[in-house]
């Protein structure tokens, strides 16, 4: 079933919904460079299996090799054409000539008959190599590369006592160069105690990934490394323990052996193409995306996804008046720690940070893969950080405003608490005072002193009238503007605070407005919170920006999320488009800058 797979390859297709299919140029050559390979590599079976002597008992074991070669051969490719960028297809392929070369010591002709003596065991040291690989192609860590090239030396190293120390091993080879089988057993257990240390170290490291995936990479993985594993083991053991010790012939100790080396191409090709590694295309599929038109086109994280054959990937857009990341719905996404097997890659345009991907490490072995499939979309995703931006905006924009709702139905609910509670008692009672007073008892000098008191009363009631009147809205920023509105304010402060003027004429008068109950708000949390001996006001216009900044002495550690008066503030400045910052930690004082487009 696997030989007749390529007949069904078709294009890369970014959604299961119709759309047209798109296949770059270097695409499609890579198409004829693969079906090339696919051809020699059927001719060079064909070839081995003309050469090989077919009419003796062991004819079905030696025509093993070619059909195992060919299953390497057309899996490997299988996986290259489906995942360009992995390395795994090339690794499979590779794998299969390491078969096809050992297969060569079946032939009768001398040169090739050394050649697969030569490399008889090296299809063990390409699975250890496989299984090191998966599932990016490349080998991760010094550990691994330390393992797969002691296995690579155990198989082609320390073979060679064997056909070079005992002539009677390979006597068509002709490579003995002396009748030595005291050397030739050295290197035989040479060879076995260092190919039983790759396999422990190999399965130390297995279990180590194997511990550390996630569970969407869990199950295939375990079952990818146990068939290898156990493969590789199998074909030392099968001769050794089947074949000598309970005398099982070699013609079907070969044929298991050829079996357990079939299956482990068919293993891998079906991990990389779907054992929870999703497939992918190659980086120049994203230009053809990028002039395609249609309600089919998906969207850009959708294609990124696609072409780096991880469906775990995320695309998100950097907003600079925010100094965050949102989604494409314009939704912040919170700052987050690294993460083990996440790996994230920042995508520039013209030295501006625009957006970053981040994606499956494990996956994508290779960053600079990710890197340049950034490059490729990068204009691309600076418009969909322009949309995501308006949309953040808006979002923003709306809730500030259901915010402000909230804040001035709370504000007028203050005022009539006020009225209610402090403004309309004194009323009632100076109310009830006027009326007895005409009929009160007493001497004349006894009335005029509660008419007197009567009179304060009243007097005490318009200055609180006035007070709340002030609050709501200062006469001095409605008559003077904001310079003089906060200097009153400094004037009536009861600690020490020191103004400066810096202003370059007027600003609209809801820009003053927002800038005045700025100060009124950072002052009187200094005087009711911070516990602060100094204090001082800043006022600057510049570049069409009004600047403003409150400073004190205090306790500090005054945050946004601190009280419904700092939190109204960021809501009055946000809706106008400004910025607030506060900083300043416990026993540091604080410091509130805001910036307000004075336009």
């Amino acid at each position: 079933m696997l030989l007749a797979a390529p007949s069904r390859l078709r294009p890369l297709r970014w959604t299961a919904m119709s759309s047209p299919v798109m296949r770059s140029s270097l695409s499609r050559s890579l198409d004829r460079s693969l079906a090339t390979l696919l051809a020699t590599g059927a001719l060079l079976a064909a070839v081995e299996v003309a050469l090989l002597p077919l009419d003796g008992p062991a004819g079905p074991l030696l025509v093993g090799f070619p059909v195992v070669f060919v299953i390497y051969l057309a899996a490997g490719l299988l996986a290259w054409y489906r995942r360009p960028s992995n390395r795994m297809g090339g690794l499979i392929v590779f794998a299969g000539f390491a078969v096809y070369a050992a297969g060569l010591a079946n032939t009768e002709i001398p040169v090739l008959v050394a050649t697969g003596t030569v490399t008889s065991t090296l299809a063990l040291a390409t699975t250890v190599h496989l299984l090191h690989a998966f599932p990016s192609g490349r080998l991760r860590g010094r550990a691994s590369i330390a393992t797969v090239a002691v296995a690579y030396v155990t198989s082609l190293v320390f073979e060679a006592p064997s056909y070079l120390f005992d002539p009677a091993q390979s006597p068509e080879a002709g490579l003995a160069i002396a009748d030595r089988p005291d050397l030739a057993a050295a290197g035989g257990l040479v060879q076995q105690i260092l190919g039983v240390s790759v396999m422990i170290a190999t399965a130390t490291l297995l279990v180590r990934r194997l511990a550390t995936a996630d569970r969407a990479h869990r199950g295939a993985l375990m079952r990818l490394y146990g068939y290898g594993a156990f493969a590789v083991i199998a074909l030392v053991l099968i001769p050794n323990v089947l074949g000598r010790a309970l005398g099982i012939p070699g013609l079907l100790t070969g044929i298991m052996q050829l079996a357990l080396l079939a299956g482990i191409p068919i293993a891998f090709a079906l991990a990389v193409l779907r054992g929870g590694f999703a497939r992918t295309g190659e980086l120049e599929e994203l230009g053809s995306w990028l002039g395609a038109t249609g309600g089919a086109k998906p969207t850009l994280a959708t294609a990124l996804a696609n072409a780096l054959g991880d469906q775990t990937l995320q695309l998100s857009f950097w907003v600079p008046m925010r100094r965050a990341f949102v989604d494409e719905h314009g939704v912040p996404l919170p700052a987050t720690a690294p993460v083990r097997g996440r790996g994230t890659v920042e995508i520039n345009l013209d030295g501006r940070l625009v957006g970053a991907i981040t994606y499956d490490s494990e996956l994508i072995g290779d960053a600079d893969l990710v890197r340049t499939a950034g490059r490729v979309v990068a204009i691309a995703v600076d418009r969909e950080r322009l949309t995501a931006e308006l949309r953040a905006s808006r979002i923003a924009l709306q809730r500030s405003r259901e915010r402000l709702v909230d804040a001035a139905d709370l504000e007028r609910r203050r005022i009539a608490q006020d009225l209610h509670d402090g403004l309309q008692v004194q009323l009632v009672l100076l109310g009830i005072e006027a009326q007895q007073l005409p009929n009160a008892p007493g001497s004349a000098d006894v009335l005029a002193e509660r008419a007197t008191r009567l009179r304060m009363g009243i007097d005490a009631a318009a200055a609180d009238l006035r007070r709340l009147v002030h609050e709501v809205m200062p006469a001095a920023l409605i008559e003077q503007g904001l310079a003089a509105a906060v200097e009153d304010l400094v004037d009536r402060m009861p600690i020490p605070t020191a103004l400066e003027l810096g202003q370059d004429g007027p600003c609209p008068r809801v820009v003053e407005r927002t800038a005045y109950f700025v100060v009124a708000e950072a002052l009187a949390n200094t005087v009711k919170h911070a516990r602060a001996d100094n204090a001082s006001v800043r006022l600057n216009k510049a570049d069409g920006v009004l600047r403003v900044e409150v400073r004190d002495d205090g306790l500090g550690g005054a945050s946004l999320s601190g009280g419904t008066g700092l939190r109204g503030l960021v809501e009055r400045v946000d809706v106008l488009g400004g910025t607030i910052n506060i900083t300043g930690s416990p026993g540091q004082g604080t410091n509130i800058t805001v910036e307000l487009p004075c336009v």
